[in-house]
């Protein structure tokens, strides 16, 4: 796609590789365009059923936007209204995973919160710096944090800037696990084919559900997931999953 962002499909696994490690993966708006680009394919194509995204080079999974680009936007509201990468990612219709392989700063860090699953080796850093540099985060930061890690350990990111390491983000919740560097992209892969092996009209609902789950009251929450659950139960794949069970086979799911 451009020689910053790379974008591959192996096996129904879709990966968005930032690929500028010499500037520790930092985000340009031309970057931010090419993962909106990815991120369209990834929703209208078939052929992917779950997605990685992670960054090149073993120092930095994304330090962020360009610092250097953004007194280019020629108002504030000009920068306000720029194409998000956070935004795009959100808006996948398809599973997200996050393996994170060393600095998550920033916008890199809300790019990580953007997934719906977050691994991490045991080299990666998480901070959100920009109280540091005079600004806060814009891309769902601490919506993004107060929902993984609690109000109390979010102020604490947000309104100091410090970093915290692999170790205290699994205990706080911030990652799901931590592997061995050299682990990561294998247990990234993994993961990701086991979730494109099952129905995927049923994972992208269930992404769905997650999402109500947190912006809707608990029992409209119950309700929709209801809907959402005879929605899926009508598909073929469901039926294709009664009958395998019965058959005691291995179904095989066709996104119908």
């Amino acid at each position: 796609m451009t020689g910053t962002l790379r974008f591959t499909i192996d096996d129904q696994v879709a990966t968005i590789l930032i690929d500028r490690p010499d500037k520790l993966n930092a985000m340009t708006p031309e970057m931010a365009d090419a993962l909106v680009v990815a991120v369209t394919e990834c929703n209208t194509s078939d052929a992917i059923r779950c997605v990685i995204v992670t960054g090149a080079g073993d120092r930095a999974f994304c330090a962020g936007s360009d610092i250097t680009t953004l007194d280019a936007y020629a108002t504030a509201w000009d920068f306000r209204n720029r194409a998000d990468y956070c935004d795009a990612l959100r808006a996948c219709r398809k599973p997200v995973i996050a393996a994170v392989n060393g600095y998550a700063l920033g916008g890199g860090l809300e790019t990580a919160l953007a997934c719906d699953i977050r691994i991490a080796s045991a080299t990666a850093r998480f901070a959100a710096p920009e109280i540091k540099l005079g600004w806060i985060g814009g891309g769902g930061m601490a919506a993004g944090l107060a929902h993984s890690i609690g109000m109390s350990n979010a102020a604490m990111m947000l309104l100091t800037g410090d970093m915290i390491d692999a170790e205290r983000a699994l205990a706080w919740g911030l990652v799901s696990e931590v592997l061995a560097p050299d682990a990561l992209l294998p247990r990234a892969q993994e993961i990701a084919r086991t979730i494109a092996s099952r129905a995927p009209i049923a994972a992208e609902t269930a992404k769905l559900n997650l999402a109500a789950a947190f912006s809707m009251p608990h029992d409209k929450a119950i309700e929709y997931e209801r809907d959402l659950q005879a929605i899926c139960f009508a598909t073929d794949d469901a039926r294709e999953g009664r009958a395998a069970f019965a058959e005691k086979r291995v179904p095989i799911f066709r996104r119908r």
